[in-house]
């Protein structure tokens, strides 16, 4: 054996799509993106991923699980929790007490909502109030063309889905910038206080409505017009959940469209990419293992509440999965289930962006078009907030991707004190579960517009479809 041959056999080098780009892996990485370009264009908050996840569920055969009284090996089965989180399992030909397979990802992103009490008239124009969610720069939100989504809950028990400024037909929203020329002192400021986000509100109209009584014209012409197309008051919006995101659709980016753009890829593409893989699953056959898929919310501002990961959603939900296939469920059956089974924490990493290389350490970075990315730990500040999967457990996980052709790499996002980053795996870790962060890298993470490069959206398939089929 030469020195040379060696040498690349002793040594690791993540390769690039482009070293092994075929025809076939072109076809197929394409096809696959068409579907996920739907998603994101289809499911821009987490209420919408959610029904949008339930239907494909049940077009590849899931039923709810509240529907069955008991379950067996094969069975396909769903569960949703307050419509911004879902579950899928496949149940497995072993013994649900040697563990489960779990993928888990979130379906909440960076946006802009709505304060509890939001519309307000200022110089003949009508504005609403908002709160930023998870973690954005301020300026990337800023005269930007903003579409309408969420649900307004009435005191009668019904409710009202909104969507405007998706269709070409709608009118859109946006927030108000400063012109250059009035701004020297506010690009004087650090970029962190140069934008109020206290004063970050969406213009929704101009045009006056009502007699001299009247004092705030446009704004009784805004709630005359939700009035008479959805039946609202302004009292409503106290009881409603209305985001704002950016409008438009999933696009190819790049001449040879290698890349998609848009809002949600973070953490939408690793969603997708699971529940694209468990539908796909064991098409021919049972898993040996239980295969679960699990889409939380609330990811983005720390998986508190309800329906994030910290809730006992996921738990409870197993538990009535033992006790529908073994007659009963006590503490000591759903702790040893819990510390059966493994988890791929699906949240996406740094992309290296070769026009800021001073924040990564290159050679523990990911890139787009290396495959799926693994990071064995994520936090920040010596690992704080942190799993850090143990050694045997990753070694498991690159034997599966090895064995199935999955294109995979391992980074971390950014360098030592410079960077850092929360996933939902410490608090699944924190059950017992072995856990490692697994997803793909992106580019412009939390912006308005993120990139993905389609070979490590598909790879990010094959990687959580190969688990669940391992």
């Amino acid at each position: 054996m030469s020195d040379k041959t060696l040498f690349e056999t002793l040594s690791y080098s993540p390769k690039h799509v482009n070293e092994a780009l075929s025809p076939e892996l072109v076809k197929e990485a394409f096809n696959y993106c068409e579907g996920y370009k739907n998603f994101l264009s289809l499911g821009k908050t987490e209420r919408e991923s959610c029904a949008l996840s339930k239907k494909i569920a049940e077009e590849n055969g899931f039923v709810e699980l509240c529907k069955k009284d008991t379950l067996k090996p094969g069975d396909k089965v769903y569960t949703i929790n307050n419509k911004k989180a879902i579950l899928l399992a496949i149940i497995g030909k072993d013994s649900i007490e040697n563990g489960v397979n779990l993928v888990g990802s979130h379906i909440d992103s960076p946006r802009i909502d709505l304060k509890s009490r939001p519309l307000f008239e200022d110089e003949n124009m009508a504005w609403f109030k908002t709160q930023y969610y998870g973690g954005i720069k301020k300026y990337q939100w800023l005269a930007l063309p903003l579409a309408m989504h969420g649900t307004i809950c009435k005191t009668d028990g019904t409710s009202v889905d909104i969507c405007i400024g998706e269709d070409e037909s709608d009118p859109v929203f946006t927030i108000t910038d400063l012109l250059p020329h009035l701004s020297q002192d506010q690009m004087q400021q650090q970029l962190a206080k140069a934008f109020d986000a206290d004063n970050f509100h969406v213009l929704l109209g101009s045009m006056a409505k009502g007699d001299d009584e009247i004092k705030e014209k446009v704004k009784f012409n805004v709630l005359s017009m939700l009035y008479d197309k959805y039946g609202v008051t302004e009292q409503d919006f106290t009881s409603a959940e209305i985001e704002f995101v950016p409008s438009g659709k999933a696009r190819d980016v790049g001449l040879d469209r290698g890349f998609i753009g848009s809002y949600g890829q973070d953490d939408r593409v690793c969603a997708y990419a699971s529940l694209k893989a468990i539908t796909d699953a064991c098409k021919n056959d049972i898993p040996n293992k239980t295969a679960m898929c699990m889409l939380v919310d609330k990811e983005e501002i720390g998986s508190m509440g309800q329906t994030g990961m910290r809730s006992r959603f996921f738990e409870l939900t197993l538990c009535e999965i033992i006790s529908k296939l073994t007659g009963s469920c006590d503490a000591y059956e759903l702790n040893r289930t819990l510390s059966n089974s493994d988890c791929l924490s699906a949240d996406v990493g740094a992309a290296y962006d070769p026009q800021y290389p001073s924040v990564h350490d290159k050679k523990n970075a990911g890139f787009a078009g290396r495959g799926v990315l693994i990071s064995k730990y994520t936090g920040g500040r010596g690992k704080s907030d942190s799993s850090d999967a143990n050694a045997e457990f990753v070694a498991r996980i690159r034997k599966i991707f090895n064995d199935n052709d999955v294109l995979w790499q391992n980074g971390e996002l950014g360098k030592v004190d410079v960077g850092g980053g929360g996933t939902i795996a410490q608090y699944v870790a924190n059950l017992g579960l072995n856990v490692l962060d697994c997803g793909t890298p992106i580019l412009c993470m939390h912006a308005p517009f993120e990139l993905a490069s389609k070979f490590d959206c598909y790879m990010t398939y094959k990687a959580y479809l190969a688990f669940f089929e391992a």
